[in-house]
């Protein structure tokens, strides 16, 4: 009788494990990181805004790693080689997800194997901005004095990032010869701008948010086929006269691959309450951002897309890591 007692138990105990102990059910019980990339960037600012609504629903804190430079990599890399239990976050874009994989041969880490999607952020544009000094005012006179000058400087977030691309695809819609110059962060391309150390740069509109409301720096164009909401007055790059200049400036979380799926939608049921907030979606267009929450599916889908679009783009144009 015993031994078919403790048989009986141990069946028990099995198919209680088995069917389960939810493991997202404690979590989260100690304080998560979000590895960003840099003070003053997109990702920073994304993960802070989050981070402090998912502490006050949590009580668990939030805190926010930036590892700047090499175009977001570091910050992926160090999620990628995380503990799988979801406690390991990256405020992802197109620098570490995307264009990495074709301007680094010798990248750490797969953005696909090594990363699992949690929820697509926000969506928006990148901006044309320019010094007060430029001699331009409309994004057509901006391409007459590059034209003139010859090998004018552009600033971006580093390599890789959609700043950078949007650039490069700048260059080839406008037939201007541009000089890149990457730094770490979207925040010191930023200051580079401010201080007139690069004369345009390609940001976004969070990063650029205070500048352009204080006429520190001027904008010429949006990098989309119509306006963008959240800055009504400046004009799309089809408006100014650029036609193909379109890239999207996207915002996703990831954590590290195999962190159980329980957990993964724990944290996306949980963002998107956050997110989906009608106070949330108006903080956010005020800074120049649209939420676009999704699934983590819908995540996974839209990196493979993003990949298979720009790898062969970055290829043929020759875009290299400066």
């Amino acid at each position: 009788m015993l031994r078919i007692a403790l048989v009986t138990a141990t069946l028990a105990t099995v198919s209680a494990t088995a069917l389960g102990a939810d493991p997202a059910r404690d979590f989260p019980n100690r304080p998560i990181r979000i590895f960003g990339q840099g003070a003053g960037s997109t990702a920073d600012y994304l993960s802070r805004f989050v981070g402090q609504r998912l502490f006050e629903k949590w009580g668990q804190a939030i805190v926010v790693d930036n590892r700047a430079g090499a175009g977001g990599t570091l910050a992926a890399d160090a999620v990628a080689k995380a503990a799988p239990d979801g406690y390991n976050w990256i405020m992802g874009h197109a620098g570490p997800m995307v264009s990495a994989v074709s301007l680094f041969p010798k990248l750490p880490y797969d953005p696909v194997r090594d990363l699992a999607p949690i929820a697509m952020m926000t969506s928006g544009v990148t901006v044309l901005v320019g010094h007060p000094s430029v001699p331009a005012n409309t994004a057509q006179e901006l391409i007459a004095f590059a034209r003139q000058k010859g090998g004018l400087s552009y600033g971006s977030a580093g390599n890789g990032t959609i700043s950078h691309l949007t650039g490069e695809l700048f260059k080839r819609v406008a037939k201007v010869d541009l000089q890149h110059i990457p730094y770490k962060s979207a925040g010191f391309a930023l200051t580079a701008l401010l201080g007139n150390e690069t004369p345009i740069s390609f940001l976004s509109p969070i990063t650029a948010h205070a500048q352009l409301k204080q006429g520190r720096v001027k904008a010429f164009a949006v990098s989309s086929r119509n306006r963008f909401p959240g800055l009504p007055d400046v004009p799309s790059t089809t408006e100014a006269g650029i036609e193909g200049m379109e890239a999207r400036l996207w915002f996703g979380l990831f954590t590290t691959a195999k962190t159980p799926r329980e957990i993964i939608a724990r944290i996306n049921r949980d963002v998107g309450e956050i997110m989906q907030r009608p106070e949330t979606r108006a903080a956010l267009l005020n800074q120049g951002a649209e939420v676009a929450f999704s699934t983590p599916d819908e995540l996974g889908a839209f990196v493979r897309a993003e990949l298979e679009r720009w790898t062969p783009i970055i290829r043929a144009s020759g875009i290299k890591a400066d």
